[in-house]
């Protein structure tokens, strides 16, 4: 295949033409089929009307490239395509036109007003809006840039303008507000034209908060601004802008709607034709007119929309007699109904995501009610989906539906940003595939339009320790960079607004969550450069200076002349499986050695990020303020022997990944500390919101991959793969979220969908199957796969900005030669590789194209010997044979002093088994001794 360049995007327009600045940066992917490809110039042209205008652009770079034309007007259309020509020579083709659409407004161009419903009879009145307007002559083009206090949608004589949902979502309202931009030239006609807006109250009217305190935060009646720009084709240019003449009513068919409460909608009112022309609205009041809001800027992150239907997996008949549908996955989404009946009966949806006793478990929901009612108009088949809210669920109960139930007229409609699909991961475990699986669907569940921590309960709020600690994992997943830049600037405004402190959550709307919080607030310093590393977005780091700066500087206050942050609020390793169910923050590790370890983390990135931007003084500084405070961490918390001060495994593995120890045998019997750490707690989790995301790198790391294997693939609780063998199909909130006996946790706190423990999948691209960025963007590729014990193989395929890369490795038997590995890999155009291969010392680099390479397996262990009573424990975890004889035996004679031994027993090197076993009493404890007989006599055999 001759090269050829496959695809042109500008900057974060993934899913649109319309671009948010007047320079976007331009991306491109060549194909080619030809070894070691490289780039030495590329052409690139801009096309208006028919006319092109072309730039050279000599050397390699293709990922987010500066825009080489003058400044883009506001409004403006242009195409652009790309053309390479390789090292080699060799000139590809025009690319096929790529449409950039200026989606701003020039400065002073928002005219609109903010309007809404005159006489609300409630809070948060859902309202419908409307203006009859003329088209005077042929147009040229007709664009719709609207946005909204709470949430839209417009329709144009009749018409819905777009597929989006949920518009404009969610940012700091009194900072920032986004508005759409919209093609709408072909639902317009020459004449009388009509336009509406159904509106509701969406994140702006909701009431925010814990328990009693929950309040509105922003306003209490939505409002919708809506610009309707007709370009004529002789020229002229007029404007249709909501302002006090248009027209409103609060008798449409949503007579509630809330983002936790649900929607309720009556079909008996809805008004035909209420937004096309010749609609009588005599009836209807003049418009509200608020006060001043912020210029609505260009929306630079994807929409939200509609991406999959599922269907009902099963109707299920509860104890009490109720009809429950379980549509076999946690989503996030709602309903679309077709029901017949009488006019005036309602059917009533109850979304929860899990069962207890067999009921619909609504407890985790806490005040979010997650209703929706549909009132029929009678008739016929009428079909429904709620779009003013969604829910997380898997489980809905149905009430009042008329007649039998049809499964097939009920379809789950998930719901997200609508990112493209980047990551994949596949390997011989199939309770790992669908853990990956698992963090998938909590990633689309939570990023709908802000990254959110659950999707579900009266919370569903940007909470930053949540997408700090997941970032990695949802850049190999999905093309979130735009999503998550747009996040940062709610980020700086949030922060800026409070001495630059970050708040726990953004957009705020909790006054209680701007405390200086370690892994909460070093969002700030670590999303940017995640975004960089993945994305080779250096703009996002250049943009987020100031705030990466003002975090530290407040971090750097608070820690005084000691340069340890201490003595104050934290989180903590939050989530730790230890800490009580009622108190999430009691983790087994030191606080205040959580914080000075983010300290010295955040002031170590800001130091890259200036060196990175070219601030060189700054660079120094913030290189020597760091060094000084891993001085003063490793006086504080870390023994000249390398023992910790909290002897946890997060404690040791924030100082290996952080790279605060960074002397070679330190850090190797430090490691060793850590693998001997995770056998005594039995291959278990041992970690929180903290650790959780970086211990399985700080083993590997550490040269303990069988450690890190029997981690992964423990099914005990707490584990990753306990809540799948459950049968989660999300990420859970706590390890335990559901009880072995099925039984929801008793805490106040519990999420069946939690992305953060999901970070995981992050390791399981990069270390297990082995393909990782060695240069921003993956301009160069690392891969370097480790072969787990207990999987026969692993592979990982990704999207890059260059193109598709992927890697993999598969154990095979050769009869001549023994077992091997054969690690495959595929390096996109324009890239190079090194690669590290299994039990090799030697990096290759190579460049692009199919590679293979095959090398020896590592020696297989002689095996274990006899196993007894006296056996020492650490011997007998290591030993997964005696260890399910062991388990196995206590099981069948008492299941929940089998859980209780489990739970307790410390896995040490210099203490037997017998001791383990005192509370056990002699009949048990001579099973156990049989069992481990009859496995020693199998091996002597």
């Amino acid at each position: 295949m001759p090269i050829r360049v496959a695809r042109v995007t500008a900057e974060y327009a993934t899913d649109r033409a319309t671009v948010a600045t007047p320079r976007p940066r331009l991306s491109w992917v060549t194909e080619s089929d030809g070894a070691d490809w490289r780039q030495a110039a590329a052409e690139v042209q801009l096309q208006t009307g028919g006319e092109g205008r072309s730039v050279r652009l000599d050397g390699p770079e293709s990922v987010l490239v500066d825009w080489p034309f003058e400044a883009l007007e506001p409004g403006a259309e242009h195409e652009v395509r790309v053309r390479v020509t390789g090292a080699d020579g060799e000139t590809s083709e025009w690319s096929a036109p790529q449409p950039v659409v200026a989606g701003f407004l020039a400065e002073g161009g928002w005219t609109a007003r903010m309007v809404g419903l005159a006489d609300p009879a409630a809070e948060a009145q859902p309202a419908l809006v409307r203006a009859a307007f003329t088209v005077d002559g042929p147009l040229r083009r007709a664009t719709l840039y609207a946005t909204a206090h709470g949430v839209y949608q417009v329709e144009l004589n009749g018409r819905e303008v777009d597929d989006e949902v949920l518009k404009p979502g969610w940012t700091t309202y009194q900072q920032r507000l986004l508005h759409e931009t919209t093609d709408v030239t072909a639902l317009l006609a020459e004449g009388e034209n009509a336009l509406g807006v159904w509106l509701s109250g969406g994140w702006f009217c909701e009431r925010f908060g814990f328990r009693d305190s929950a309040a509105r935060f922003y306003g209490t009646q939505p409002a919708v601004a809506v610009q309707l720009v007709l370009d004529y084709a002789d020229g002229r240019t007029e404007t249709v802008a909501s302002g006090p003449d248009w027209r409103a009513t609060g008798e449409g068919p949503v007579t509630a709607g809330g983002i936790y409460a649900g929607e309720s909608y009556d079909a008996t009112r809805v008004l035909p034709g209420w937004s096309a022309p010749g609609f009588d609205d005599s009836g209807w009041s003049p418009v509200r007119v608020d006060g001043e809001f912020p210029v609505p800027e260009a929306r630079m992150s994807p929409g939200a929309r509609r991406t999959e239907d599922v269907a009902v997996r099963e109707v299920l008949t509860t104890p009490s007699g109720a009809t429950v549908l379980d549509f076999g996955q946690n989503l996030v989404g709602r309903l679309r109904i077709t029901v017949r009946g009488e006019r005036g009966s309602t059917v009533t949806l109850r979304h929860a995501e899990v069962l207890e006793g067999g009921e619909l478990c609504t407890r985790p929901l806490r005040a979010a009610e997650a209703v929706d009612r549909y009132t029929l108009a009678g008739g016929g088949a009428e079909t429904w989906e709620p779009r003013s809210t969604f829910h997380g669920f898997r489980y809905v109960q149905v009430e009042g539906w008329p007649g039998e139930l049809d499964p097939a007229d009920v379809v789950a409609v998930v719901v997200h940003t609508d990112m493209r699909r980047t990551g994949w991961f596949e390997c011989s475990h199939a309770l790992v595939n669908r853990l990956h699986e698992n963090v998938v669907w909590g990633m689309r569940g939570n990023f709908l339009h802000v990254p959110t921590d659950c999707p579900q309960r009266d919370e569903r709020l940007g909470w930053t320790g949540d997408i700090q600690v997941f970032a990695p994992t949802a850049s190999l997943l999905f093309d979130c960079d735009g999503f998550l830049a747009s996040w940062l600037r709610d980020l700086a405004l949030e922060q800026r607004a409070h001495d630059g402190v970050v708040p726990f959550i953004v957009p705020d709307v909790l006054e209680k969550a701007r405390t200086p919080a370690a892994a909460w607030g070093d969002a700030a310093t670590v999303v940017p450069l995640v975004l960089h590393e993945r994305f080779g977005d250096r703009a996002v780091v250049a943009a987020q200076y100031d705030s990466m700066r003002d975090w530290v500087e407040v971090l750097l206050r608070l820690s005084g002349p000691r340069l340890l942050w201490e003595g104050g609020f934290q989180f903590g390793d939050w989530l730790d499986p230890a800490a009580p169910p009622e108190r999430p923050g009691d983790a087994t590790t030191d606080q205040d050695l959580v914080a000075s370890a983010h300290l010295f983390r955040s002031t170590d990135l800001l130091a890259c990020a200036a060196a990175l931007l070219g601030r060189e003084q700054d660079a120094a500084h913030y290189r020597d303020v760091a060094e000084r405070v891993r001085a003063a961490f490793l006086r504080e918390y870390v023994t000249p022997a390398g023992r910790m001060l909290s002897d946890t495994q997060t404690a040791y593995a924030m100082a290996l990944v952080y790279g605060i120890v960074s002397d070679p045998d330190l850090r190797q019997v430090m490691g060793d500390r850590l693998a001997a750490l995770v056998r005594t707690a039995g291959y278990r989790v041992a970690t929180g919101f903290v650790g959780t995301p970086i211990v399985q790198d700080a083993l590997t790391e550490a040269g303990h991959t069988g450690a890190a294997a029997r981690l992964l693939l423990q099914t005990d609780c707490p584990s990753w793969l306990y809540p799948v063998t459950m049968g989660a199909t999300t990420v859970w909130e706590r390890w335990d979220s559901l009880l072995e006996d099925g039984s929801v946790n008793p805490g106040q706190m519990t999420s069946f969908n939690h992305y953060a423990f999901g970070a995981i999948a992050d390791w399981l691209h990069r270390v297990v199957a082995g393909l990782a960025p060695a240069a921003p963007g993956y301009a160069e590729i690392a891969i370097a796969p480790h072969p787990l014990p207990g999987l026969d193989f692993a592979r990982t395929a990704h999207e890059t900005p260059y193109g598709r890369a992927s890697a993999g490795w598969e154990r095979r038997n050769d009869q001549s030669r023994g077992d091997r590995i054969v690690v495959d890999a595929v390096v996109p155009p324009n890239t190079t590789a090194t690669v590290r291969l299994p039990g090799a010392a030697q990096v290759l680099t190579v460049g692009s194209g199919t590679h293979r390479w095959e090398v020896a397996a590592p020696a297989a262990s002689n095996g274990h010997g006899t196993v007894g009573l006296e056996t020492p424990l650490a011997e007998v975890i290591d030993d997964p044979e005696a260890y399910e004889a062991l388990v196995t035996t206590l099981r069948s004679h008492d299941a929940a002093q089998a859980r209780d031994f489990r739970d307790r027993t410390r896995w040490l090197p210099n203490r037997p088994l017998s001791d383990a076993l005192d509370r056990v009493s002699p009949h048990v404890k001579e099973g156990v001794r049989a069992a481990l007989e009859s496995v020693s006599s199998g091996r002597t055999r």
